[in-house]
């Protein structure tokens, strides 16, 4: 599988709507990917808070069109990152979007963990009510070897499950140990991080990966969101905890091979998973 993470940045002199077509276009150039992933919250910056009310908007609003459309237009697997969206009931949430090749929306994830200490996101929005494990879904593979980028519709052989997660999500490894156990073996994390604690991301991406044994795919945001400077450094992680690729501080593309048979081979060459004792589900 070959993956390719948009490191975009949220410039303070770029509107909304310029930003959205910009993005849409950088999607859709993404012919060689069967997997394209974003940050979280692009459309306003994760710290722009005087914006959610504003730009928050429905699950068929214009950013899930215009992703739905650039995702068709590639024929790729899109995580379109995360929108503040203003539910059929008026609560706001930090959702991710996971769109299909066909322009579908397969799979939404409101963010479970808001980050601010009472204040910003997690005063102004609602956290996630679903289980942790709605954040899991199949995704079709065209093989699951490193170098295939055939389209994940054609030549199917195989599922991988994919386990979506946001931000400041990546500080509680109980989710993801709650993803692993629902079978997770890509992990795609969305983020807004801030470059003050740029040293605390990377070790945290590789340690999700490397405890869960399955690749970890975190894509962050550049730019400044409201004067927040944000950490770049967009990585992927693979099921040993090694970094595969990094991206610097600046908006950049950052692509990757994926070999997926690698989370089995590891988990069977060194079966750590299988000697938990702790928080283990029941039996069902």
């Amino acid at each position: 599988m070959r993956a390719a993470l948009l490191q975009t940045a949220v410039r303070p002199e770029e509107g909304v709507d310029e930003r959205r077509e910009r993005v849409s276009a950088l999607v859709r150039a993404q012919h060689a990917a069967d997997l394209v992933v974003l940050p979280e919250l692009w459309t306003v910056g994760a710290f722009s808070f005087d914006a959610f009310h504003a730009h928050a908007e429905s699950l068929d609003g214009a950013t899930c069109r215009a992703m739905g459309e650039a995702a068709a237009h590639a024929r790729v697997w899109l995580h379109a990152g995360s929108i503040v969206e203003r539910s059929v009931e008026g609560q706001l949430y930090n959702t991710s979007l996971l769109f299909a090749p066909d322009g579908r929306l397969h799979r939404t994830y409101r963010k479970i963990h808001r980050f601010g200490f009472d204040r910003g996101e997690a005063a102004l929005l609602s956290r996630g009510e679903e289980t942790v494990t709605a954040g899991l879904t199949a995704v079709p593979t065209a093989g699951g070897t490193a170098g295939v980028t055939a389209g994940l519709t054609e030549g199917v052989t195989a599922d991988v499950t994919v386990g979506l997660a946001t931000c400041y999500d990546l500080r509680f490894p109980e989710q993801f140990r709650q993803l692993v156990d629902g079978g997770a073996e890509l992990l795609l994390v969305s983020a807004g991080w801030p470059a003050a604690r740029r040293g605390h991301w990377s070790l945290l991406a590789r340690a999700r990966a490397l405890e869960s044994q399955a690749y970890v795919l975190a894509c962050s945001t550049a730019g400044s969101h409201a004067g927040v400077a944000q950490a770049g450094h967009s990585v992927v992680v693979d099921p040993w905890g090694e970094v595969v690729a990094e991206a610097g501080p600046d908006e950049e593309t950052l692509v990757a091979d994926l070999d997926l048979s690698l989370v089995a081979a590891t988990r069977a060459d060194f079966p750590a998973l299988r000697d938990r004792v702790l928080g283990v589900p029941a039996p069902g």
